[in-house]
C-alpha cells in the first residue's frame, strides 16, 4: 500500500513538473509578439527569448510557482550606447494575465504613447516605464487603474499636457514618479487622496502656479521632489505635516518666495534639503540647528541674509550656501569638522580668512570645493595636495598667492578655476588633462604647455607665452 502511495506521489509530482516546464502558451505568445515589435536590440537584451524555451529561466522574467510569468525586467544601461531597445510596446503583453510588475527602464528608443491596454491587466501592481521614452499626453482616464497600482513611474519620457485629475483614483500608490517630462498646468489637487504615498516626484517638468496646501493627508511621504518647475508663492505650511517621516525635500529651481519656514527645522529624519535657485529671502531659521541628521543641504542662489545658525550636524556630506547675502567671515566650524564632507560650496559668502590656516578634519575625500568670490588669501597648496579624489576646485575672485607649479593636479580633477587672484610661477603640463581651466588675470609667467584651452583661459597674466597666446621670444 505504501509503495502504491509513493508511486502515485511521484507520478503526481512529475505531472505537475511537466505542466510547469516551459512557457504557458499564452505567456509565450505574448512575449514572442512583443519581441516581434522590437526592431533593434544591439545588446541582445532579448537574446534568450526563443520559442519552445522556458521563459521562467530568462534573466528578464520571473514566474510564479505555477510557471506563469509575473514580472518582466528590461533595463538598459545609460552609460552603454548599445544598451537599448527600439520599436514599440506590443499590446500582446496583455496575454500575460498574471503579470504583477512591468519594469522597462532606460530603453531609450521605444516609440508610441501611453499603453492604455494595460488597464485590462488586473494583477498589475508595479508599472515602471522610465526613460523609454513615450510621447503624447497622459490619458485622461489613467485613473482606471483604480486602487490596484502600488507604483507608477513614468519618469524621463516626453509626455506633455496636464496631469490628469483622475490620477486621484490611484489610491494605493506608494510611489508616483512623473519626473523629467514636459508636463504643464497646475499641481493636481487630487494628489491629496493618495494617502499611501511614500514617494512623490514631479521634478523637471513645466508645472506652474503655487504648490497647494494638500500635504496634511500625505503623512507617509519620505521623498518629495518638486524641483525644476515654475512654481511660485511660498513653501506650503501643510508640508509641516511631513516632519515625522520626510527624508528628502527638494524644491530647487522654481520661483518660490518669502522666508524659509521655521517648521523645517523640526524634520528630524531629513537627509537632504534642496531649496536652491529660488527667490527666498530673510535669515535661515534658528530651528535649523535641530537638523542633526541632515547630510545634504543646498540653499544656494537665493537672497538669504545673516545670521546663519550654528548647525549641530553629526556629519554633513554636501553643503552649498553660495550666492546669497551671507557674511560668514570664515568657513563654519560645523562644516570643517565633518569627517564625511566631500562637497563644500561657499561662493560669495563673505568669507575673509587665510586659507593656509584652515584645518578641516579631513580633505582626502573632497570631490568639490568652491570658494569663489570671497576675500580669501594665502595658499591652497597644502589642502589640494592632500586630496586624491578632487573633481573641481573653484577659487576665482580672491586674494590667493602661491606658486602654481607646487600644486598637485590629481587624475580625477576636471575643473580648475583660479582666475583673478595673485598666483605666480608657471603653468604645469598636468593641466592638459583638465576639462575646464581658467587661470586668467594672475601673475603667471613662462611658456605654456600644449593644451586644448582657449586664450581666455590664460589672458591677463604677467608674461605667459606660447599657443594660444603670442609666441615666446
Amino acid at each position: 500500500m505504501k509503495t502504491l502511495i509513493l508511486f502515485f506521489s511521484i507520478l503526481t509530482l512529475q505531472l505537475l513538473r511537466a505542466t510547469s516546464d516551459g512557457c504557458h502558451p499564452d505567456d509565450e505568445k505574448g512575449l514572442m509578439s512583443f519581441k516581434a515589435g522590437i526592431t533593434h536590440d544591439p545588446s541582445g537584451m532579448l537574446s534568450l527569448w526563443k520559442p519552445g524555451t522556458d521563459c521562467c529561466q530568462w534573466r528578464t522574467t520571473t514566474c510564479l510557482a505555477s510557471g506563469r510569468v509575473n514580472s518582466i525586467w528590461l533595463t538598459g544601461s545609460p552609460d552603454q550606447p548599445n544598451s537599448y531597445l527600439a520599436g514599440t510596446i506590443s499590446p500582446s503583453l496583455a496575454k500575460l494575465e498574471f503579470l504583477n510588475g512591468l519594469y522597462m527602464m532606460n530603453l531609450r528608443n521605444i516609440t508610441g504613447g501611453f499603453p492604455t491596454w494595460l488597464y485590462g491587466m488586473h494583477n498589475l501592481m508595479y508599472l515602471y516605464l522610465q526613460n523609454v521614452p513615450l510621447t503624447g499626453r497622459l490619458p485622461r482616464d489613467i485613473g482606471r487603474f483604480g486602487g490596484r497600482l502600488n507604483a507608477l513611474n513614468l519618469a524621463g519620457n516626453r509626455f506633455t499636457g496636464a496631469i490628469p485629475s483622475s490620477i486621484s483614483n490611484l489610491t494605493s500608490l506608494s510611489e508616483l514618479n512623473l519626473a523629467g517630462n514636459f508636463l504643464t498646468g497646475k499641481f493636481p489637487l487630487g494628489i491629496r487622496n493618495l494617502t499611501n504615498l511614500e514617494t512623490l516626484d514631479l521634478q523637471n517638468n513645466q508645472l506652474a502656479r503655487s504648490i497647494p496646501e494638500i500635504f496634511s493627508s500625505l503623512t507617509r511621504l519620505r521623498y518629495l521632489r518638486l524641483s525644476g518647475n515654475n512654481f511660485t508663492g511660498k513653501i506650503p505650511n501643510s508640508i509641516s505635516s511631513l516632519s515625522p517621516n520626510l527624508e528628502y525635500l527638494e524644491l530647487a529651481r522654481n520661483s518660490l518666495t518669502s522666508q524659509i519656514p521655521s517648521f523645517l527645522g523640526s524634520f528630524h529624519s531629513l537627509d537632504t534639503m534642496n531649496l536652491a535657485w529660488n527667490n527666498l529671502t530673510g535669515p535661515v531659521p534658528k530651528s535649523f540647528k535641530n537638523l542633526t541628521k541632515i547630510f545634504n543641504l543646498d540653499l544656494s542662489h537665493n537672497s538669504l541674509v545673516d545670521p546663519f545658525p550654528v548647525m549641530n550636524v553629526m556629519g554633513i556630506e554636501t553643503l552649498d550656501l553660495s550666492y546669497n547675502k551671507f557674511h560668514l567671515g570664515r568657513i563654519p566650524d560645523w562644516a570643517s569638522s565633518s569627517p564625511i564632507l566631500y562637497s563644500l560650496k561657499l561662493a560669495k559668502c563673505g568669507i575673509k580668512m587665510n586659507l593656509t590656516n584652515w584645518r578641516p578634519q579631513q580633505t582626502y575625500f573632497y570631490d568639490y570645493l568652491d570658494l569663489s568670490e570671497n576675500e580669501i588669501w594665502g595658499s591652497p597648496v597644502w589642502l589640494l595636495n592632500q586630496t586624491d579624489y578632487l573633481v573641481g576646485f573653484w577659487a576665482s575672485g580672491n586674494k590667493l598667492s602661491f606658486d602654481l607649479r607646487q600644486m598637485r593636479i590629481v587624475g580625477t580633477m576636471k575643473d580648475l578655476d583660479l582666475s583673478r587672484n595673485s598666483i605666480y610661477g608657471g603653468v604645469p603640463s598636468s593641466v592638459a588633462g583638465l576639462r575646464n581651466l581658467n587661470v586668467s588675470w594672475n601673475h603667471l609667467c613662462g611658456r605654456l604647455p600644449p593644451t586644448k584651452f582657449p586664450a581666455s583661459s590664460f589672458e591677463g597674466n604677467k608674461c605667459l607665452c606660447g599657443s594660444p597666446l603670442q609666441p615666446c621670444k
